[in-house]
């Protein structure tokens, strides 16, 4: 009986499963176009999901193995099921492999199932639950099922009560799975996951490669960023389908664990809401701290901001990246995010607290702070600098920033040009000519200053000659490295924290060891998950003869300082503030000293007021510390 309904279920399944997928894709369509190579992204996409997805997954190793056993079970599993039950091809060894992909499909549920008995708060609840029992169910269904074909039991097994238990296991686990996928449900990630790793919207970030600069708005658009789900480009809808709910992304957002009101996983969610319409009732896992799950509702062309995510939300990020660096399945939240804002900010002029007087001080002052442009070099007037407008050219442009209007960053400023000295670099400034950086409106959303900035920084720049740029500031470096390209502006760029550690190891620089009390290393996020130097900062301390006592949360999973993103001055409250949760790390590992390589995290850490009784570690730039370290004369 079963062999003569199978087929048929079977077709059944699979034609539900494409009606599902056929109106799935209808849905990313109505985003906006973005142009991809379907045929070099297909042929990409096994290489991504088994080695760059996997990089990430394999990151929890029990959880690597049993998606490797429930995921790679299940593909290859439905594949042989199709040519053995459906077509119907009477060959042993296919028969006796597809028990093989369904006992490990099996082993791997009962991990599934293990890990659903009392879930880690991150994981989403509902109908996820159910995923275990469907997993479990159609593995075992079909092992027994194909007991004839592999020539184990005689042919005429599986009739009367036996036949119609296994035909309802084939029912549940089949439709489930492949309902699922098409239609909605936990296994919808399957399918949109695997579009999702082949049109992704970065595929440089494949291979081993990085890609964090945000997209430039074409400023001739009739309406710039994000207002509604259907503004997004379509592959941006994809990625938001293929999100799994692991909560990754929640464990590791700084504004959800302060309790502002931010879940990256929730956000998402509300986005698939948005695309698919509907509300989010059903969403079955952590809210927005504050905000109650049920109340929001959105569709296609509906507003986001107007009755599907708060403002707030938006505005509570730190774009740090740390969401974007543990999905497993690389949705890019971030960009998703600053697409929001820049509509929020250039469309509407609705950029909270301090936001809009910062961005109206870049326009007149070229500065986030309103300063006086003309006082740019105060700070260095006993310093005897070099300017690019008089030599035209140096082997290095140092990029001071906006760090020249701030008295403590001024000191990091001074100490590393008391290094570049004493190293005998040839250098030169740009003076009253150098323009804030633009990370700042940047990230506020408003792209039209960013490149009225960035342009001109570039053409100044392009009117001198010199190798490489400089800078001590992250934020400035990202850009500069990472952003400014699109613009035509294509410069060799580094770090200080790089720069030094290369004097130091060609000899250029001399250093004393360091005799003071523990130390420990905050990572910037802009040095850090934004470009890849983890390294250098430490090779510095370690010449210095410092044995770094790590943070629980550092290198690539180092907690936010709070300061990007604007999030200083959008100011979105929470119940604790990040800046106080990173000093707490800091304070865990019993260090005297937090060694930083950003002024903005400076600023931040330096800012923390500890307890009666509790002194908490000094702050110092890499720069301060190698500078009270140097041996010799200045050159």
């Amino acid at each position: 009986m079963l062999d003569q309904i199978l087929p048929w279920l079977l077709a059944g399944f699979l034609i539900v499963f494409a009606a599902g997928a056929l109106r799935r894709i209808a849905m990313w369509r109505a985003g906006r176009p973005q142009k991809v190579d379907l045929i070099a992204g297909l042929l990409a996409m096994p290489r991504r999901y088994l080695v760059d997805l996997h990089h990430v997954v394999d990151r929890d190793k029990a959880m690597s193995h049993t998606h490797v056993a429930t995921a790679g079970g299940f593909v290859a599993s439905l594949l042989l099921v199709i040519l053995v039950h459906g077509f119907g091809l009477d060959n042993v060894w296919l028969a006796r492999a597809l028990m093989l992909t369904t006992a490990l499909m099996f082993i791997g549920a009962l991990f599934v199932f293990r890990r659903r008995i009392n879930p880690p708060s991150r994981l989403s609840k509902g109908p996820w639950m159910r995923l275990p029992k469907s997993l479990i169910t159609f593995s075992v269904t079909f092992f027994i099922v194909t007991l004839p074909a592999a020539g184990i039991l005689p042919d005429g097994f599986g009739s009367g009560v036996l036949a119609i238990i296994l035909l309802a296991g084939i029912i549940f686990g089949s439709g489930e799975m492949l309902f699922g996928m098409g239609w909605g449900g936990p296994m919808k990630h399957a399918f949109a996951g695997a579009l999702h790793l082949a049109f992704h919207r970065r595929p440089e970030r494949f291979g081993g490669g990085r890609s964090t600069g945000l997209k430039a708005v074409n400023l001739d658009d009739e309406s710039l960023g994000v207002a509604k789900p259907s503004d997004f480009k379509w592959n941006q809808l994809l990625g938001f389908d293929a999100c799994v709910q692991c909560g990754r992304c929640e464990a590791m957002c700084p504004a959800f664990a302060a309790g502002q009101p931010l879940n990256p996983k929730k956000l998402i969610q509300d986005m698939v809401v948005g695309l698919a319409g509907g509300s989010d009732a059903k969403f079955a896992g952590s809210p927005y701290p504050g905000i109650e799950v049920g109340n929001a509702s959105g569709g296609p062309d509906q507003t986001i901001t107007e009755g599907l995510v708060a403002p707030e939300t938006l505005w509570s990020c730190t774009t740090c990246r740390a969401c974007v660096e543990e999905c497993p399945m690389m949705i890019e939240h971030v960009d998703a995010i600053v697409d929001m804002r820049r509509f929020l900010t250039m469309e509407k002029g609705n950029t909270p607290n301090k936001g809009a007087e910062t961005l109206e001080n870049l326009i007149a002052t070229d500065n986030p702070g309103g300063n006086d442009p003309g006082s740019r070099m105060h700070w260095a007037a006993d310093q005897n600098l070099n300017l690019m407008s008089d030599v035209k050219a140096a082997d290095v442009l140092f990029w001071v920033g906006d760090g020249a209007f701030d008295m403590r960053s001024q000191r990091i400023l001074r100490a590393f040009v008391k290094i570049m000295k004493q190293a005998g670099v040839d250098f030169a400034v740009l003076g009253n000519e150098e323009r804030d950086v633009g990370d700042v409106a940047r990230r506020l959303g408003d792209d039209a200053t960013f490149q009225s900035l960035a342009k001109h920084n570039i053409a100044t720049m392009k009117k001198y000659g010199f190798k490489r740029i400089v800078t001590t500031d992250p934020h400035a470096f990202h850009c500069l490295n990472n952003e400014y390209g699109e613009l035509g502006g294509d410069f060799e760029v580094l770090h200080h924290s790089t720069f030094i550690n290369e004097l130091l190891t060609t000899g250029a620089l001399n250093v004393s060891a360091y005799k003071g009390g523990a130390v420990t290393y905050h990572d910037p996020c802009y040095l850090g998950r934004y470009n890849g130097e983890y390294d250098s900062p430490r090779a510095l301390l370690k010449a210095l003869g410092i044995d770094i006592a790590e943070m629980e949360r550092s290198g690539f999973r180092s907690r936010c300082c709070g300061g990007g993103g604007g999030a200083p001055i959008t100011d979105i409250p929470g119940e604790k503030r990040i800046a106080d949760m990173r000093m707490e790390d800091a304070s865990a590992t019993g260090a005297e000293l937090v060694a930083v390589g950003c002024q903005q995290c400076t600023a931040m850490l330096e800012g923390v007021v500890g307890g009666e009784g509790e002194p908490l570690p000094q702050v110092m730039d890499l720069a301060e510390i190698v500078v009270t370290h140097l041996v010799g004369e200045e050159s």
